[in-house]
């Protein structure tokens, strides 16, 4: 053996005896008046001083079997006690049970009787060797029959209060099936089990954690074991007895094959890595270990807050990072709820507009779907109305029940149809392919994947929501856009209309031809911009302003509408930062209801002037005019128009645009007087000089 090896063996069994030492002290100083108390006290103190025994005596000295003895009765004991006083006390086993344990005491009496004698013998004798084999032999019945009474214990303990024993159990039945894999190697080859009787001192160590937490009621009630953390603790244990009982073989080969030990150990190796190689990736033997681990060391199926943990990510990230590479809300809604039960694809069926469920995206669903892959309407308000989750392999056993349709019950990868619920309103559903390791669904699936459906549908109705959202936005800016033009046709219309009414009177004048043709061109090209305006990829923004003389934009609206009514322009403004077309679409505006509400002799002015760092360009009109409340409360309220046949948009949309100049329309009116509206408008100079300081 090893320096470093012995060194790990001599104060693993050193600390693991003060570990033990201290529990054992602590159980004595409590005050509780359990009748197992002093037991527990006595194994662990009595465990505490074989480890002490062994740390003084050395791990280079294997089988110092007698204080392991003393050890293994008072643990038994324990247990003995615990299965007649405890709550898992059986009348009629306890005489059974009880000749178990005699037996086994019997087995402790013997080897310790035998180790008494070897101990005595010359080492090279015979019976010396013989002894030291039947020793090793009492050995491993002792530990077998110990694991036995463990496991016999834990079976008779009530299911709801094994909380309280497993983590002392497992302990114990780790502790004892180390010394069989020790006893078992060291009767083949002593030397090979050196090694194992040295790290038996640091595995008691990790064992004395395990039981300080048993012991704690307190804690042990608190303490849930993780499902993921237990998987891999049996896989890891499971590959350790891979391990032994590899070497198990090998030694057992040495023993038998002689000198074609070497190669028959080879070919095994090499034989079982390339079978762990090909079986352990297998999805089907991983579904096979979790179901199992599952079935046989948890009370339910799943891990409710894992599995919602998990069902959260996946629809929330799809597995990473929102973004681009994301999947499609459908693809994570089918994947998250096929995740809980391992079902390696699904589909997503949602509502249509008949009632029927048809065929909306999948995840993972390989082939197509014959035609008319739907569920019928009046199947449909059937799974509405109750809510079932339908188990495509169980036929309807009774009044009510509810079949899958044809096309499910044909394909074989269909295992469940998922509804989807969301305020008792059936939106959709999610069929499931059939899991790797195929079984009938049960309670604890019907329960899990109902609050999943129905969770995953809160989703897809939100998202549908939002859409439906989007929609109705798109659809309010294309009206709001259309009432706009609405508005503008109606005054070309105007303009159009007395265009026609000249045109019989002064058909025969060259000039009026001359600007009747102007005007129908001028007519065409704002109908254009109108239509553009009206297209969704025209959003109606303004453009970039820009310096402008107003001046111009100002007379060339007055030549347009000059045949319609006397307008009066006066006045200069300087340069004024801001768009040319909107700036004639707002003085058009103000301008045709100043004609409105004008008499037809009463002509209307328009005044171009400056005033604190802003260009004004007032339309003023000496018409009905308009009262205070109107002005504060409707003016700019969109299809509110005191006028008779009017839209009520040009006053709303004249503001709007001004506004996204940066600009504003400050409007004065008296009823029976007339009504000012002046549009302010920033300099193009001041806001040169502003940037030049900057």
């Amino acid at each position: 053996m090893s320096v470093l090896l012995q060194f790990v063996g001599d104060w693993g069994h050193a600390l693991a005896a003060v570990l033990f030492a201290a529990l054992g002290i602590f159980i004595l100083r409590r005050r509780d008046e359990a009748p197992e108390q002093p037991l527990l006290a006595a194994a662990l103190l009595l465990t505490s001083c074989w480890s002490l025994y062994v740390s003084f005596g050395g791990v280079e000295r294997p089988l110092t079997g007698i204080g392991e003895n003393i050890r293994n009765a008072a643990w038994l004991l324990l247990l003995f006690v615990m299965l007649r006083r405890g709550p898992a006390a059986r009348a009629g086993s306890l005489v059974a049970i009880g000749a178990v344990y005699a037996a086994v005491a019997g087995l402790i009496m013997l080897q310790t009787f035998t180790d008494l004698i070897w101990r005595q013998l010359p080492v090279m004798s015979e019976l010396h060797r013989a002894l030291v084999h039947v020793s090793l032999i009492l050995h491993m019945m002792t530990a077998i029959g110990s694991l036995m009474l463990v496991h016999d214990l834990y079976i008779s303990w009530p299911t709801r209060e094994r909380g309280r024993v497993a983590l002392l159990l497992g302990a114990l039945a780790a502790m004892w099936t180390y010394d069989l894999n020790l006893y078992a190697i060291g009767y083949f080859a002593m030397e090979r089990a050196n090694i194992l009787y040295a790290l038996r001192g640091p595995m008691m160590v990790l064992l004395a954690p395990v039981i300080a937490v048993a012991i704690r009621n307190d804690m042990a009630g608190r303490l849930q074991l993780s499902r993921t953390l237990t998987l891999q603790s049996l896989s890891l244990a499971a590959a350790a007895l891979y391990v032994v009982v590899l070497a198990t073989a090998a030694v057992l080969l040495e023993l038998v094959a002689g000198p074609y030990a070497r190669l028959i150990e080879i070919g095994c190796v090499f034989f079982m890595a390339v079978s762990a190689l090909v079986l352990l990736p297998s999805r089907r033997l991983q579904a096979f270990w979790k179901v199992q681990v599952a079935k046989h060391f948890f009370q339910h199926r799943y891990d409710y807050r894992t599995e919602w943990m998990r069902f959260g990510d996946t629809i929330g990230q799809a597995g990473g990072r929102p973004g681009d590479n994301a999947l499609p809300l459908g693809e994570r809604v089918a994947k998250a709820v096929a995740d809980i039960t391992e079902s390696p694809a699904a589909i997503l069926m949602l509502r249509a507009e008949d009632g029927a469920l048809a065929f909306e995206t999948h995840w993972n669903w390989s082939g197509e779907l014959p035609a008319g892959a739907v569920v019928p309407a009046p199947l449909a308000a059937l799974i509405e109305q109750s809510g079932w989750i339908i188990d495509i392999d169980r036929p309807p056993s009774g009044a009510g029940e509810i079949a899958a349709p044809g096309w499910m019950s044909v394909d074989r990868r269909a295992w469940s149809l998922v509804p989807l619920i969301h305020f008792g309103r059936l939106i959709g559903a999610i069929l499931l392919a059939r899991p790797p390791i195929d079984r009938r669904l049960d309670w604890e699936d019907f329960d899990m994947l109902r609050a999943a459906g129905r969770q995953a549908a809160s989703y897809l109705s939100e998202a549908q929501g939002q859409q439906a959202l989007d929609d109705a936005q798109r659809f309010e800016e294309f009206n709001r856009r259309f009432a706009f033009i609405i508005h503008d046709v109606k005054n070309l219309v105007s303009q159009l209309s007395l265009l026609a009414r000249n045109a019989e009177r002064h058909a025969d004048n060259p000039d009026f031809r001359a600007d009747m043709l102007l005007t129908l061109k001028e007519s065409v090209g704002k109908l254009n911009d109108m239509l553009a305006r009206l297209s969704q990829h025209n959003r109606g923004r303004a453009e970039d302003p820009r310096p402008m003389e107003l001046r111009e934009v100002a007379e060339q609206v007055v030549r347009s509408r000059a045949r319609q009514h006397a307008i009066r322009l006066s006045g200069a403004a300087p340069l004024a930062l801001a768009d040319p077309a909107r700036v004639e679409q707002i003085l058009i505006h103000l301008l045709q209801n100043a004609i409105d509400a004008s008499a037809p002799d009463s002509p209307v002015e328009l005044r171009l002037s400056a005033d604190e760092g802003c260009a004004l360009l007032e339309v003023v009109d000496r018409g009905r005019g308009m009262t205070a409340e109107f002005v504060r409360r409707d003016l700019f309220k969109p299809f509110s128009s005191s006028k008779t046949g009017g839209f009520g948009i040009g006053a709303f949309e004249a503001r709007a645009l001004a506004q996204a100049m940066g600009g504003r329309i400050e409007v004065e009116s008296q009823p029976g007087v007339g009504s000012r509206f002046t549009l302010r408008l920033p300099l193009a100079q001041e806001n040169l000089s502003r940037g030049k300081a900057a």
